[in-house]
C-alpha cells in the first residue's frame, strides 16, 4: 500500500539523529518511551499532517518485557499511524503469545492516565498491562 506523503514530512537518517526523533515522536504523543526498543535504526520518516510514520533498522529485532512477562518481535520495517496516545494501523510488531506470533494493530494508554497500556490485533483480541512494563530500559 503505498502512502501519499504530505508537504510535512521529515525524513531523517543516520542511526543517531533517527534513534533521537523516534524517542521524540514517542514521547510527544505520551507513549510509554521503551515501547519500540529498536536497534540500528536508519531511517524515520514522519508526516505531521497525517500522523504517519515509518522506522527502519538494520535488521529484524525482538525484545522480552520483563515486567509485562512479553517477547515482542519488531520486522525491519515499522510503521503506522501517531495519535495522542495511540499508534493505529501498526505493522513490523509481532507479539508472542504461546507458539505464535500475533500481530499488533493498535496500540494505546489511557487518558487520562490509568497506568495501563492496551494491546489489540487485527482480529479485536487485546491484552493490558502496565505503563511501566514499556519505559525505557524495561
Amino acid at each position: 500500500m503505498a502512502v501519499q506523503l504530505s508537504e510535512k514530512t521529515l525524513v531523517v537518517k543516520g542511526h543517531e539523529e533517527s534513534f533521537a526523533r523516534a524517542k521524540e515522536l514517542i514521547e510527544k504523543f505520551n507513549l510509554p518511551g521503551g515501547l519500540l526498543p529498536l536497534d540500528d535504526i536508519e531511517e524515520v520518516t514522519y508526516d505531521e499532517e497525517t500522523g504517519y510514520f515509518y522506522v527502519k533498522q538494520k535488521s529484524k529485532t525482538s525484545h522480552r518485557f520483563a515486567l509485562a512477562d512479553q517477547v515482542v518481535s519488531y520486522a525491519e520495517e515499522v510503521k503506522g499511524y501517531l495519535l495522542p496516545n495511540r499508534i493505529k494501523n501498526l505493522s513490523g510488531v509481532r507479539a508472542k503469545e504461546f507458539f505464535f506470533w500475533v500481530p499488533v494493530g493498535d496500540i494505546s494508554v489511557d487518558d487520562p492516565p490509568t497506568g495501563k497500556i492496551h494491546f489489540k490485533t487485527y482480529a479485536g483480541l487485546g491484552e493490558t498491562f502496565s505503563v511501566d512494563a514499556f519505559a525505557p530500559g524495561q
